[in-house]
């Protein structure tokens, strides 16, 4: 196995997945509020569609890729749809009084959901072709072997940066009270919505 491809892949998976956006956001208030579990399948959701796009770059599915882009408005419109969803619903989302929710409540629909949200950003995918190509990553000659071990590399990558950021945030999650969970409730929201009415907009200026 040349794992100088693994290691490129882990720093495209880590470096795509650590800018802060609206998964991050989720990430941050699912780990402050639901736990260090809830946070990481939230960020692991993202993993596996960056995944997804870099079996699309690594395996050049040019196919597959210009139908995303050409698809990109519909997309970003139900991105959108779905992000002002949750902003009003982790704005409106009530607190237990204990500080504390089980880890385990709706973990399907924590990675589901930025499992989707991600697959909505078509510009994730011409990412990745532009890192791919700037690294000679493009075209792996049809060693299927090769691009494997690179799209493997982009998952860990992007999964120990989820790893790193739930993993921090939860040791704070003690110290917050009841009334400043309903703050990261509230302002959660408040982001998430705004990304939504961006993504929404987007489209029409």
């Amino acid at each position: 196995m040349d794992t100088s491809f693994l290691i490129k892949g882990l720093i495209i998976g880590f470096s795509i997945a650590a800018p802060v956006g609206p998964i991050g956001i989720l990430c941050i208030k699912r780990s402050l509020v639901n736990g260090r579990i809830h946070g990481l399948l939230s960020g692991l959701g993202a993993a596996t569609a960056d995944a997804f796009y870099g079996c699309v770059a690594g395996f050049g599915l040019t196919f597959v890729s210009s139908f995303l882009v050409s698809q990109q408005v519909i997309l970003s419109i139900v991105g959108g749809i779905f992000l002002c969803y949750l902003g009003v619903r982790s704005f409106l989302q009530p607190v237990a009084e204990d500080n504390f929710q089980p880890e385990e409540q709706n973990l399907i629909a924590a990675y589901g959901s930025t499992f989707l949200l991600t697959l909505t950003n078509p510009m994730t995918i011409l990412s990745f072709a532009a890192v791919f190509a700037g690294l000679g990553l493009a075209n792996t000659g049809g060693d299927y072997g090769t691009a494997v071990i690179l799209v493997l590399g982009v998952f860990i990558g992007s999964a120990f940066w989820w790893l790193l950021l739930s993993g921090g945030v939860s040791l704070f999650r003690k110290t917050f009270k009841p009334q400043a969970m309903r703050w990261v409730n509230r302002i959660s929201g408040c982001i998430l919505f705004v990304f939504g009415v961006i993504a929404l907009l987007s489209n029409v200026i």
